[in-house]
């Protein structure tokens, strides 16, 4: 990847629409739809905020909360209604009660899955039915930003929905197991008329840089593999100190740790701040919750060694 970007520097004086045709294809192909299916973004953060903003204009947007709100803070700004369902009680998006929910105003239903903030997974049957029914009256959008983290076997993505003609739009990025998170590289899937309403929408576009990264990323098969299992390893020492500590975590779908730590998040991110360390922030009404993200296994070692002298 590095490479591949210091050799695009040579085309860093162009524009670059002529070079997202290579990409668009690689990531047709890995993802098993016609390329006028994929719309790449500036990371999938640029998907959630023109998604939003397409499909969320005047009516609602139906989620739940705590989860990653950039698309519903971005689509308020622009006048969209948010309509938020707590977690149910094993802090799970509450796919019933959006159900109940949806009406004529809704536009837009967003699930992030597995969630941020507390990398928990729905049941695939329990998921995939939601976003059938659910997608014949309103758009469902599917954040699968740490889809490749999912550790249960065989887990349906919800392109197969795209696939199948259902009003479904699904996110990835590059950010998390490909490492490019400051390149900013994202994509969007979705059938060919909700595909075209997004790309016209797209703010930011890409850039040369980005998309050989992102070309090289999905050849080097290596590094996404060694990518996951450090990931995994982080995780592992994460959970090791927790339990040494005995406080309470989720089981974790992503490249972070949702526990529970006890201690108001505004003075754990203080204390935690003072040792050279940012942690999650607030995920109102878990106030007393920590995300904590997982980074080199040298990173993580010292961020034990500090959450210890904090909460042991």
């Amino acid at each position: 990847m590095r490479k591949a970007m210091t050799k695009g520097f040579d085309n860093g004086c162009r524009y670059p629409w002529g070079f997202n045709a290579d990409l668009i294809k690689m990531i047709a192909e890995k993802e098993g739809v016609p390329e006028d299916y994929i719309v790449l973004v500036a990371g999938s953060t640029e998907g959630l905020k023109i998604a939003g903003i397409t499909f969320g204009g005047g009516g609602e947007i139906i989620s739940c909360s705590p989860t990653f709100l950039t698309m519903m803070n971005y689509a308020e700004i622009w006048g969209t209604d948010i309509n938020w369902v707590p977690l149910n009680k094993d802090l799970d998006f509450d796919l019933e009660e959006i159900e109940k929910r949806v009406s004529y105003k809704t536009k837009m239903v967003f699930v992030c899955n597995p969630n941020n903030p507390t990398g928990k997974l729905l049941p695939a049957n329990q998921v995939v039915d939601f976003c059938k029914i659910v997608s014949k009256q309103a758009v469902v959008f599917s954040d699968e930003a740490y889809y490749d983290y999912i550790i249960e076997p065989n887990y349906p993505s919800m392109i197969e929905l795209v696939k199948q003609g259902y009003d479904v739009i699904v996110s990835r990025t590059f950010s998390k197991a490909y490492g490019l998170a400051g390149i900013r590289m994202g994509y969007l899937i979705a059938k060919p008329e909700l595909a075209k309403m997004l790309s016209d929408r797209v703010v930011a576009n890409t850039n040369i840089m980005a998309i050989e990264a992102s070309k090289a990323a999905l050849l080097d098969k290596d590094f996404y593999r060694f990518s996951i299992q450090k990931t995994n390893e982080a995780k592992s020492l994460l959970t090791n100190t927790l339990d040494e500590l005995k406080l309470p975590y989720l089981d974790s779908h992503a490249n972070f740790i949702f526990f529970h730590s006890g201690r108001d998040i505004t003075e754990l991110n203080k204390a935690m701040l003072d040792k050279g360390f940012i942690i999650g922030r607030p995920f109102e009404p878990l106030n007393d919750w920590c995300r904590v993200s997982t980074g080199t296994i040298e990173e993580v070692t010292l961020y034990n060694k500090a959450i210890k002298e904090v909460l042991g």
